[in-house]
């Protein structure tokens, strides 16, 4: 056996390879750089994480999604290999342990954001490490003509000089030509190994329905299997949520006003199969390893394909017959038309949000750049009278133009750490005797809480000392007051990463030629999205296939366009005969999916030979609504 497969056989019990996974290994062994699009569920980790075994060093990977990394590093710990992330909601003193760790060759894998990259600390460190690969997830970011550009991305470049044998790997799950070669120009990939995954997706039904009763079309299209239902946003998620609840399917919700351990209980009731329906923003979903989805629906019509076709890969990674199914209306197509008006307003409401950050996180002029500050986009909004759905374009604009970073939500626990001797606390325990119990109980739970800032759960504190969390709190607090211990309560909250000395708004430096082509490349994206929407004449697969540079191919024949092509004038065909033939093609399929493409008349005529053919145990009905062959 190969080492390849040989680590994935020992770490993650796999017996083989997925397509591409071995040849993208292969490349990064022999030090080329390597530019890998798998479609969502390709499983690009794998392609970075068994080299990183494989090799002495450590594998350094850039992402720019703070949970994934979370979520990627607490799986890597239970196969135990040693990784880490560091990202904007830790505290300076867990970043400096962490890079200390690395320095001394504690990780096989590092997780950085990309905008950690370029502080002064890191910076101090990152000679240190024997890197031997560096992995840059979600590489699309790196294109400012891309769906999802993200400045902080065009100085990955940068550290290649201090890691000149180590190669770079760029994963994307979606990345049009244009977005490939921008890849490879920004991060200065040479002699570079292309791979591309076909992005047809043979196993997954698309079909799109205008509707407007999208409750009521939801409701009878819903698979009552694994699935997942998206709206644009929180509002409309726990409103459908709530609806199917009362339905009598067992729903969850999710989106990023929620708190993280109402968020975590909703993923942990989805992924045990506990809630059939996550409903969901597009906030979820990202970096999830769930197989067994067999349906990925759009309440709302989607920004742009790039985002349709990554969440509706979602579905069926297990290979088995899944569904992609969208709706739309009237008020969608104008709320498409009218986005870019929305995400690219004139230059004088950007001069105005730049000033209400400033004026909100009480920057003074000429403040040093580089700082963390928290930042609440609702309370922002409120306190100056601005519109969410409006300022968060302006924000990201201003992102982009370099001025800051807004990460999404991080989750940091409470953390302590003594800040006197021994016999300080000695001395102490003797004269408090309250004081004094907690700092014993402590040093008897954390054997690191001399060394290093130590996370904490203060619930697991008060149960251990047998008082309550509203008596250890203040306790804790007076503790900090005095100079015994540092504690950091924990928080949750967006973050801010300010990059630049504040200047007044009317100084401010903005690229309006840049912004004004990137208008004009939304529009075009949005055109194609309507467009996609409103065809019913051309394959859809084939559409998906031609916007991301793969050549045309025959009709998929699992659309609903394929299905339409399909039917014949009502006299001239047996109905019968071309509903068996359909079904015997997906194996399984739902009564929605099967006479999407039929005219109202005919959806009738079908309907009725479809409950005749169950009666006469034909076909048989599923648990889940769908219909197959009977057996």
């Amino acid at each position: 056996m190969h080492q390849p497969e040989k680590i994935l056989k020992e770490y993650w019990g796999y017996e083989g390879f997925r397509p591409l996974q071995k040849e993208i290994i292969c490349s990064i062994l022999d030090k080329r750089d390597t530019l890998a699009l798998l479609p969502t569920g390709g499983g690009k980790s794998i392609c970075y994480q068994v080299p990183a075994l494989i090799n002495d060093g450590l594998c350094l990977v850039i992402s720019p999604l703070i949970a994934l990394m979370q979520d990627q590093v607490g799986r890597l710990k239970e196969l135990d290999i040693s990784a880490t992330c560091i990202h904007s909601g830790m505290h300076f003193n867990d970043v400096k342990r962490t890079l200390d760790n690395a320095m001394h060759g504690a990780y096989k894998l590092l997780y950085i954001s990309p905008e950690r990259l370029q502080t002064d600390l890191f910076r101090d460190y990152m000679t240190e490490f024997d890197v031997s690969l560096i992995a840059v997830d979600e590489a699309h970011c790196i294109s400012q003509w891309g769906h999802d550009f993200r400045p902080d991305y065009l100085k990955i470049s940068d550290i290649r000089a201090t890691y000149p044998n180590a190669p770079v790997l760029a994963l994307t799950a979606t990345a049009t030509e244009e977005v490939q070669k921008d890849i490879i120009k920004q991060l200065h990939l040479n002699r570079e190994a292309v791979f591309t995954q076909s992005f047809a997706r043979n196993n997954i039904f698309y079909g799109i329905n205008y509707s407007e009763n999208k409750n009521g079309d939801t409701l009878k299209s819903v698979h009552k299997d694994c699935s997942i239902i998206y709206c644009r946003s929180r509002k409309q998620t726990e409103a459908v949520s709530k609806y199917l609840a009362q339905q009598g399917i067992a729903t969850a919700a999710y989106h990023a006003g929620m708190s993280k351990d109402k968020r975590e209980e909703a993923q942990e009731s989805w992924m045990k199969n506990e809630a059939q329906v996550m409903v969901a923003t597009t906030a979820f979903g990202m970096g999830i390893d769930k197989p067994d989805v067999r349906m990925v629906m759009h309440y709302d019509a989607p920004e742009h394909l790039e985002a349709y076709y990554q969440e509706a890969g979602r579905a069926g990674r297990d290979g088995k017959q899944s569904f992609a199914t969208a709706f739309y209306n009237s008020a969608d197509i104008k709320r498409l038309m009218e986005s870019t008006d929305i995400q690219y307003p004139p230059e004088a409401y950007l001069r105005q949000v730049y000033q209400a950050v400033v004026e909100y996180l009480q920057i003074p002029i000429g403040t040093e750049p580089d700082q963390y500050y928290s930042f609440d986009l609702f309370d922002y909004c409120h306190k100056f009278s601005l519109k969410a759905s409006h300022a968060i374009h302006a924000l990201k604009l201003l992102e982009q133009e370099g001025f800051w970073t807004l990460s999404e939500a991080v989750y940091s626990p409470a953390t302590l750490q003594f800040t006197t001797g021994r016999d300080v606390l000695d001395e102490f325990n003797a004269t408090d005797n309250n004081l004094g119990y907690v700092v014993t109980g402590l040093l008897r739970m954390y054997n690191t809480i001399f060394h290093f800032p130590t996370p904490v759960r203060e619930s697991a504190i008060s149960k251990q000392l047998k008082i309550s969390k509203d008596e250890l709190i203040p306790i804790l607090i007076r503790l900090h007051k005095m100079g015994i211990l540092e504690y950091n309560k924990p928080g949750e909250g967006p973050q801010m990463f300010f990059h630049h000395y504040r200047v007044d708004s009317r100084h401010l430096i903005i690229d309006l030629n840049r912004i004004a082509i990137l208008r004009k490349r939304h529009e075009a994206r949005t055109e194609t999205m309507i467009a996609f929407l409103e065809n019913k004449t051309e394959c859809r697969e084939r559409v998906l296939l031609r916007y991301f540079g793969e050549q045309d191919k025959k009709d998929c024949g699992h659309c609903d366009v394929c299905i339409a092509k399909a039917v014949t004038k009502v006299n001239a065909r047996d109905l019968k005969t071309e509903l068996l033939q359909v079904i015997e093609k997906f194996g399984e399929i739902g009564i929605t999916e099967l006479i999407t493409g039929y005219p109202a008349l005919v959806k009738a005529e079908a309907l009725d030979i479809l409950r005749i053919m169950i009666d006469e145990q034909i076909l048989e009905l599923h648990g889940n609504g769908n219909i197959s062959k009977h057996k």
